[in-house]
């Protein structure tokens, strides 16, 4: 992506940042069903896979030549996404959390996820498209410790506590994955 961000105030940006701090606290604090409400029901929550392509000689001088849009696999390519998941999906995994047979994460994984580079990229009436990094420290008894990192492409919608995510993409940054799990809510 390569369009400036939008100029914003800065008690505009200061929201959108508390947003986004407040929902990683409840993410880490394993409030899942919380976090649940800050998502809307026609959420669309995708997770593309990555390719590792070959840089196009012929595009030499160009920027597309080693663009990451390249390298994406998702709902508009040939490729299968990691996750596509709507709200459904969502519940679904946040009710399976608190499940006495969930021993995918018995023990639960402590996690710390540090979002920065907050950036509002578009406004469409109330509607803002905003880019977000972040890392998440993942540790868990028996595992060794990693770290994820990645940017997600959100879509907010105005709502009762703030904002509503209705529609995120995750773009992790790995060339092999080696982490223990791709099932987190990022």
């Amino acid at each position: 992506m390569s369009e400036l961000s939008l100029q914003t105030t800065p008690e505009q940006q200061r929201a959108l940042e508390r947003f986004y701090h407040y929902e990683a606290r409840l993410l880490d604090a394993r409030q899942y069903q919380q976090w649940l409400t800050l998502v809307s029901p026609d959420i669309r929550y995708l997770m593309p896979s990555r390719v590792n392509v070959m840089v196009d000689n012929r595009q030499r001088g160009k920027e597309s030549m080693i663009s990451v849009e390249r390298e994406l696999e998702g709902e508009d390519s040939l490729g299968c996404p990691i996750r596509e998941e709507s709200y459904l999906h969502l519940m679904v995994r946040v009710e399976r959390a608190f499940k006495i047979n969930s021993w995918s994460e018995n023990p639960p994984a402590r996690t710390r996820r540090i979002v920065g580079n907050v950036e509002l990229m578009a406004q469409e009436g109330d509607a803002l498209s905003v880019l977000s990094n972040f890392h998440l420290y993942y540790a868990r008894p028996g595992n060794a410790d990693c770290i994820y990192s990645g940017q997600r492409r959100d879509l907010l919608v105005p709502a009762e506590q703030g904002y509503s995510i209705s529609r995120r993409e995750v773009v992790m940054d790995y060339a092999n994955i080696e982490v223990p799990t791709l099932g987190l809510l990022l």
